[in-house]
């Protein structure tokens, strides 16, 4: 079916642009975004994606304040035009591409709201591919990339208003396919003998530069991927290249470390150490300052995962103590948290994500869900 983003220059296979270019019923196409201030008080964040051949297309906002975390959750179905990016009352507007987009949750039953525009202070940064097999079935090839940036705006939750300003912010963006959505059917795969996961992700705003680092390790220890690279930061989004970044510097060394609360796997503290081609060496720590359980956007979530069939159009809230929930519940072992980051003299902001599931050594980690010592 022709559409209006068929007008534009942008098609990438002989479909029409509403209709992937593979039949895979995984193929997914999704934003994600967090916010926070520099003394920890609040960390939200934002997930919304489309599934077209699911014809789902669902969003969240959710917000982490000391103990407490509320969440607003949307899914409807998937419309046929790629331009209409919105859920019942939550909506993405891309406002300048690579550079402002926009997030409103408006006035609902369920009390929370929000006006917020993000604006991008880095150039975007493309990772490695993330691509999984399981017996020869292609279950993941995904592209990802991240900016860092700041919000301005608001947000509300049951009539409180928070204001926003110069936040500090980081967004990716992610396409191709993934495991979503109800299961598929049929005989089981063979993923693993010993099923698990490490994946641990962190990219650092230090005020005139970022680093981003992702990696994901066996059951021993040993990175099946990992990247790091250091990037310039700018006061606005004209001065941002187009294109390749020129200023990106590669890590051709890297290493972390983490500790965990014990009787958890959520790290209490992290440590990061890169080394790039000249030598050069950035050895830094993490202190997380704010818990946010990413079952708020819809991460391992049984009735609002991502890509649920919930009907023509459906909303719902959820809130969670987070000093109460029990850490090993498997929705609640995906975290991220807003950390303070040092490096010598220089403090930055950011982004610390785990999801360590199973076994894996240089954790300590012996069982599927047992926590550390």
């Amino acid at each position: 079916m022709i559409t209006r983003f068929d007008d534009f220059c942008v098609h990438q296979t002989v479909q029409p642009v509403n209709e992937p270019s593979q039949s895979d019923r995984n193929f997914y196409d999704r934003y994600w975004f967090n916010g926070f201030d520099s003394d920890g008080s609040y960390l939200f964040e934002v997930g919304f994606g489309l599934y077209p051949n699911r014809h789902v297309m669902d969003g969240h906002f959710s917000v982490a304040m000391g103990d407490r975390q509320v969440a607003f959750h949307a899914s409807r179905r998937a419309p046929r035009e790629r331009g209409e990016t919105e859920v019942g009352p939550l909506r993405i507007t891309v406002e300048e591409p690579l550079r402002a987009l926009r997030v409103t949750l408006a006035p609902n039953e369920h009390k929370i709201e929000c006006d917020l525009l993000f604006r991008a202070a880095s150039a975007p940064h493309q990772e490695p591919p993330s691509i999984l097999h399981d017996d020869g079935h292609l279950i993941m090839h995904t592209t990802r990339f991240t900016q860092i940036g700041y919000w301005e705006g608001h947000f509300s939750v049951d009539g409180e208003r928070f204001e926003v300003k110069q936040a500090y912010g980081t967004r990716d963006r992610s396409w191709g396919v993934r495991p979503v959505g109800e299961p598929q059917g049929g005989a089981p795969g063979k993923l693993n003998k010993e099923p698990g996961v490490y994946w641990i992700w962190s990219p650092i705003n230090w005020g005139d530069f970022c680093t981003q680092m992702g990696t994901f390790e066996d059951r021993d220890g040993t990175p099946t991927q990992v990247s790091a690279d250091l990037l310039p930061l700018y006061a606005s989004g004209e001065q941002i290249p187009e294109g390749e970044e020129p200023g990106m510097v590669p890590m051709r060394e890297v290493k972390h470390q983490l500790h965990y609360r014990p009787g958890t796997r959520w790290p209490a503290s992290a440590s990061m150490a890169f080394v790039d081609g000249e030598g050069q060496h950035y050895d830094f720590t993490l202190e997380p300052l704010q818990l946010f359980l990413t079952l708020g956007v819809g991460y391992n979530h049984g009735e609002w995962g991502h890509g649920y069939w919930r009907g023509e159009l459906e909303t719902a809230r959820e809130e969670w103590d987070l000093a109460a929930i029990n850490p090993l519940d498997y929705p609640h072992i995906h975290i991220h948290q807003m950390v303070r980051a040092r490096m010598g003299d220089k403090v930055g902001m950011g982004t610390l994500e785990s999801l360590v599931i199973g076994r894996h050594d240089p954790s300590g980690f012996k069982d599927f869900f047992d926590g550390a010592q």
